[in-house]
């Protein structure tokens, strides 16, 4: 049977408007399904968005990209103009998503506290990795990656930590003398943060004990213990974090637990004819281009640069501690670690730990 030119000129009009092109190279087509409504379906090339590291652990201070690929499927001859999109969400997955940067082609906006510290590594085509420089404290969390092309976008999710230490930290006062706001402060002026439950619970799986509960970023009060004893809520209980639960942030007090995981310059013992009180420790550490190290500062330098120095110094809060990695005769006990003899009399003489930044 042969069909008429002019039938044969209204079934292409109709197949061409039922098969919609966009120009950004994708075909959708219309369908129908039973209910008479119209639906859209992808019959074309597809977008593909890729990480090959679904978490990335970097040192606060130092910088870190994190990794985001994109490719078609099947393969295309010519590269794309696509929108390439970066958020942030806290690690709780609660809130909603922040702006971190944009950018089309060689064009791109960053924004709020990631402003001037980010920006796309492109190393390859469909490399949409993005480059923090430097860390900050508040930079953990989520990352969406996300590409758009035309109609088209997919994302893919990083997850950002920061590789450090946990140390336990109390008052001069003595124990159990921090209210939540207070133990987030003395943190703080440690060069540290209150650690989260999974920080503690690593550190604890790497060994950490400790018999004094602490407060955490979440509010609560927990412990670490390794070797389980009376003084430490009883032998009869399993090694484990121990946990008061939640706490009242402003009437209950206990000690705290610091992370750091800064190492932004130099932590050294600095060499001194002669012993010193600290405001002389204080006063030499300037004289020498650098400032009193504080503890969260020593902690980093021990478990990241490998500080060994068995002499006992000055800190900046008036504490005395030194750094072991090589447990030796008279350096204290058989395991690594920081030493600390407490908080002492300001007029007592010892050496002393300065800090230098380097970049």
């Amino acid at each position: 049977m042969r069909i008429a030119r002019p039938l044969l000129v209204l079934l292409h009009v109709v197949l061409e408007i039922r098969a919609l092109r966009y120009s950004n190279g994708y075909y959708y087509q219309t369908v129908e399904n039973s209910n008479g409504n119209g639906e859209i379906y992808f019959n074309g090339v597809r977008l593909h968005v890729e990480s090959p590291q679904m978490s990335v652990s970097a040192i606060q201070g130092s910088n870190v990209t994190l990794p985001c690929h994109y490719r078609y499927e099947p393969e295309l001859s010519a590269p794309r103009r696509t929108r390439v999109k970066w958020f942030w969400q806290p690690a709780t997955g609660e809130g909603q998503e922040k702006d971190v940067m944009v950018a089309l082609g060689s064009r791109h906006r960053s924004y709020g506290g990631f402003r001037g510290r980010v920006r796309l590594r492109r190393s390859v085509p469909g490399d949409a990795s993005l480059v923090i420089n430097p860390l900050q404290v508040d930079d953990t969390g989520r990352y969406r990656c996300e590409i758009i092309d035309g109609l088209e976008d997919d994302s893919v999710t990083v997850e950002l930590e920061f590789r450090g230490v946990v140390f336990p930290y109390y008052s001069p006062r003595g124990r159990y003398q921090l209210t939540f706001q207070e133990a987030k402060e003395a943190c703080e002026q440690q060069g540290a943060c209150l650690a989260t439950f999974q920080q503690l619970f690593a550190a604890y799986e790497e060994g950490l004990d400790w018999c004094n509960a602490g407060w955490l970023a979440d509010g609560t009060a927990q412990y670490p213990v390794s070797v389980p004893r009376e003084a430490c809520g009883g032998k009869e209980l399993a090694p484990g974090v121990r946990s008061y639960g939640l706490r009242h942030k402003t009437l209950d007090q206990f000690d705290a637990f610091c992370f750091t995981s800064s190492i932004r310059g130099e932590v050294y013992f600095l060499e001194h004819p002669l012993k010193l009180n600290f405001t002389e420790a204080v006063e030499v550490c300037m004289q020498d281009g650098a400032h009193i190290a504080k503890v969260g500062e020593l902690y980093a330098a021990w478990r990241f640069v490998g500080l060994d120095q068995c002499n006992a110094g000055w800190l900046a809060d008036g504490s005395v501690r030194y750094p072991i990695t090589r447990p030796r005769p008279n350096c204290g006990p058989p395991e690594p670690g920081v030493r600390s003899f407490g908080f002492l009399p300001h007029h007592l003489k010892y050496g002393v730990y300065c800090h230098k930044v380097r970049w």
